[in-house]
């Protein structure tokens, strides 16, 4: 039963699923009151806490105490509401890179009762439509130096009558900071339920239309809480760095919700390329990173050069499964395990994860607290030990689509089914096989693509690779590997061969790559996670 709402536009509510269709949602552990605002609760509670004077956010030159962050947010919250009309429950698009004042933004907004949609600067003004017009936004708030798009969306929307720019790079020299400058540091943020929309994470499907997933005020500390509190352990002397965009709802929970709830600082990137995060975690003696397995290892080739990271205490794998030589380098390097995990936009963060001192290569651990999984046959029927099936899980977060048939394929039988390929092995940990549309049916033998890649890392010829399934007139499919090679290797037919001999000798021999394809680059998105559907294509 859903509680009580501080929002006088309905939009969110009046488009979640019908009841029946929702997951079950099991707050075991998780009390919240019924009237919370998550963005009052990560800035002003903070500062009555006594956290004031340390620092929350740095970033594009600057550091931001949490009291300075609690006053600049309450200003921003004021001009919206004064000077824009912004109405608890109106959903607000931001556009910007990873930086201090889209945090700002971000909460401001959230302060105000509004539904925020974090969205990706690389995104054109045809995605920017197709999110504006699911999610009815009302108003738009833009870093000055990524408007073109966003003004060229606006202009095809019902909805979308306030586009306001912000500055970015720390100047307060635009259209939203001029008008938070003379406004009052208090601000008295709405009182919106703990059952209200806050966020809506954009996902796409296979077609490529966008799906809203819909979280709640709750949610949005329930991951911090969970997660952030059981299996990182974060204090007030942690300093978070990682390149996961904050459009995303993983980079907006390690980059922004985990460092705020406990005090600690997070400090941002607008171009979080492994160099730059070095160059951060060296200056700032970072403590826990979030990144993805390539971006490892470059790290891990810079200590060879002298880089030292010794002060991260954790390293979270983001993005894409991690491979165990990655694993297994990390450790043998830092003597400090590194932590796979997964999540999904439908459930907002990392549910299933290995813990500091439960960490195996090549192995995605246990559920996080309030979390169940079991890995279950297409009838939903869970499955002996050892047998690959569906992933699906039951916790304190779930799916809820906006207004979107698709919620049926996600949620069957109150089960979040994430669409991953898993298994469990006898002593209850999770092992990640594929997802579940990339197993390779080869011959008949079901084949794990991330298992093959593990084998060809674990080479000393081959940078990166990805590993996909292609037709086959005689096997139904093959398996080809794409292959970015270490400098000064020749990619030819020799270099063909060794990689597979070596495959062969390291994992079953039926699972070897038949095709070998040499390339400069792998497709990747934002957040490093391999676009083999591109490599498909």
């Amino acid at each position: 039963m859903l509680g009580p709402s501080g929002h006088e536009d309905s939009f969110t509510r009046d488009n979640l699923p019908p009841q029946e269709a929702w997951p079950r949602i099991d707050l075991s552990g998780y009390d919240y009151p019924d009237w919370l605002n998550a963005g009052a609760e990560l800035t002003d509670r903070m500062v009555d806490r006594g956290f004031g004077d340390r620092v929350a956010l740095v970033g594009n030159g600057r550091a931001r105490t949490y009291k300075e962050l609690s006053d600049w947010t309450n200003r921003l919250a004021h001009a919206l509401v004064a000077d824009y009309g912004l109405r608890p429950g109106n959903r607000v698009l931001i556009r910007s890179a990873n930086n201090p004042a889209m945090v700002a933004c971000w909460l401001a907004a959230t302060k105000a009762g509004a539904v925020v949609v974090n969205t990706m600067p690389m995104l054109r003004a045809k995605e920017l439509s197709q999110i504006i017009n699911k999610a009815q936004v009302t108003h738009a708030l833009c870093d000055t130096r990524l408007m073109d798009e966003l003004v060229a969306a606006a202009k095809g929307s019902a909805t979308l009558t306030t586009v306001v720019g912000f500055d970015g790079t720390a100047n307060h020299d635009a259209e939203l900071d001029r008008a938070a400058l003379t406004k009052p540091v208090r601000f008295e943020a709405v009182r919106t339920g703990r059952d209200d929309v806050a966020l809506l994470g954009m996902t796409s499907g296979s077609t490529g239309e966008p799906k809203a997933t819909m979280h709640f005020h709750r949610d949005l500390l329930i991951i911090a809480d969970g997660y952030a509190r059981e299996v990182l352990g974060v204090t007030p002397d942690d300093v978070f760095v990682g390149s996961p965009p904050l459009a995303f709802t993983f980079g907006l929970g390690g980059l922004a919700v985990f460092p705020l709830r406990f005090g600690a600082s997070a400090v941002l990137l607008e171009n979080a390329s492994p160099p730059n995060m070095i160059e951060i975690i060296e200056r700032h003696r970072a403590t826990i990173c979030v990144t993805a397995p390539t971006a490892y290892r470059v790290m891990l080739r810079a200590m060879d050069h002298g880089a030292d990271l010794s002060s991260l205490r954790v390293a979270i794998s983001a993005g894409e499964t991690l491979p165990a030589p990655i694993w297994q380098d990390w450790h043998d390097r830092t003597g400090k395990p590194m932590l796979d995990g997964i999540g999904a936009t439908e459930m907002l963060h990392i549910f299933l994860t290995n813990r500091l001192d439960d960490s195996h290569p090549g192995c995605t651990g246990r559920p996080v607290q309030g979390y169940r999984a079991r890995i279950v046959d297409d009838a939903g029927q869970e499955v002996p030990r050892g047998e690959m099936g569906r992933l699906a899980v039951i916790g304190p977060t779930g799916c809820r689509y906006l207004n979107d048939a698709r919620q049926a394929e996600y949620v069957q039988g109150g089960w979040n089914l994430t669409g991953d390929t898993f298994w469990q092995d006898e002593d209850g940990r999770f092992h990640f096989a594929a997802r579940c549309d990339d197993i390779i049916v080869s011959s008949g033998y079901n084949i794990a693509g991330p298992d093959v890649e593990a084998a060809l890392l674990a080479h000393a010829d081959v940078l990166e690779c990805a590993v996909i399934g292609v037709p086959d007139p005689e096997r139904g499919q093959i398996v080809e590997a794409h292959v970015v090679l270490a400098p000064g290797v020749a990619p030819d037919t020799a270099t063909a061969e060794r990689l597979q001999r070596h495959v062969k000798d390291v994992i079953a021999p039926f699972k070897y790559p038949r095709r070998v394809v040499f390339c400069a680059a792998l497709p990747k998105t934002q957040t490093g996670k391999i676009q083999r559907f591109r490599l498909k294509q």
